[in-house]
């Protein structure tokens, strides 16, 4: 065999040779690893979540209220809460046609509760996430700096928890206008000493660890530290907290509209207790018209709070909440 032939018949080996060593597929890249690393961390969670009974059935009543409230404009209409088309006649009692009865204004009251629920979980939601983010960076914040910033921040939250927290609803509600902002703004200002405290805490118990002294060493400043160390490990803590505020907030809600501080244009499950209240349902018997609001407030901010203890079991296990 010449030498030209040796060659030929080599360059197939080395061609081999070279794409097993330098041709192999390419690993993912970092942001596939990121989403890699999300996927298995959710379904670690969920995998923990579904051993906890309770929480399983709280998040599947959550999930039909929010089938319920989405699917509203299409199993109700927006013209149930009209006074003036009302279908039957004041204050009749649950029969087949009108299942719960029909309220002051003869409209059913199924629909209303129905149409309700739209507005009592929204609000519910909205102000529990302005609660938990006004105390996550009151928290963060006074965790991180200290002296006497966190110093001013922790005595004016001192002051937030020793106040009556409906008092301070009540009182902004009164002075501000009546409407779902000013019902979500006197809910979500008033409730976030608890979440701010909490939080406080763990970013203490954060920035206590070597790598936070490693990345301060390398020049990390104050927005690097807070929201990429600091905050991925409070948010375990904050999403557990928005759970378990979203039932009192659903409540606080609740108590405002029957006071009469929510806005009247809407309907609402505290607004039609409030009705009910000023048409003498209490004292003439009318327990349909009382029944069913309470019974879905009750019943949603039970659920909440049990998807707030398994969330919170699930994320901190020391906890030891019951399954």
């Amino acid at each position: 065999m010449t030498s030209a032939e040796t060659t030929e018949a080599a360059e197939p080996t080395g061609a081999a040779g070279a794409d097993g060593a330098d041709g192999a597929a390419p690993g993912p890249g970092p942001r596939a690893l990121s989403w890699q690393r999300r996927r298995a961390s959710a379904a670690r969670f969920w995998r923990a979540f579904r051993t906890h009974r309770a929480g399983v059935v709280g998040l599947a009543a959550l999930v039909l209220f929010a089938l319920v409230a989405l699917t509203a404009p299409l199993t109700v209409g927006s013209d149930v809460a009209s006074v003036t088309a009302a279908p039957g006649q004041p204050l009749q009692s649950p029969s087949g046609h009108f299942p719960l009865g029909t309220d002051q204004f003869g409209r059913d009251l199924l629909g209303l509760v129905i149409w309700g629920s739209r507005v009592s979980l929204l609000v519910g939601l909205l102000a529990a996430v302005l609660s938990v983010a006004i105390g996550a960076v009151i928290g963060i914040t006074a965790g991180h700096f200290r002296g006497w910033y966190a110093t001013v921040l922790m005595r004016v939250t001192d002051w937030f928890l020793v106040m009556p927290t409906l008092v301070l609803a009540i009182a902004l509600a009164t002075v501000l206008s009546r409407s779902l902002g000013t019902v979500v703004l006197a809910i979500g200002v008033t409730t976030w000493p608890t979440t701010a405290r909490l939080v406080r805490a763990q970013t203490l118990a954060v920035e206590s660890r070597p790598y936070i002294e490693r990345a301060k060493a390398l020049g990390g400043g104050h927005w690097h530290i807070m929201s990429r160390h600091v905050l991925p490990n409070v948010m375990p803590l904050v999403l557990a907290q928005t759970t378990l505020i979203i039932s009192s907030a659903i409540l606080a809600e609740a108590t405002l509209a029957f006071l009469g501080l929510g806005d009247p244009t809407v309907v609402s499950w505290g607004g039609l207790l409030q009705d009910a209240r000023e048409a003498g349902a209490v004292s003439s018997g009318d327990w349909w018209y009382l029944v069913p609001p309470g019974i879905a407030i009750a019943v949603v901010a039970l659920a909440f709070t049990l998807c707030g203890r398994a969330v919170e079991s699930v994320l901190n296990p020391r906890l030891g909440v019951s399954r």
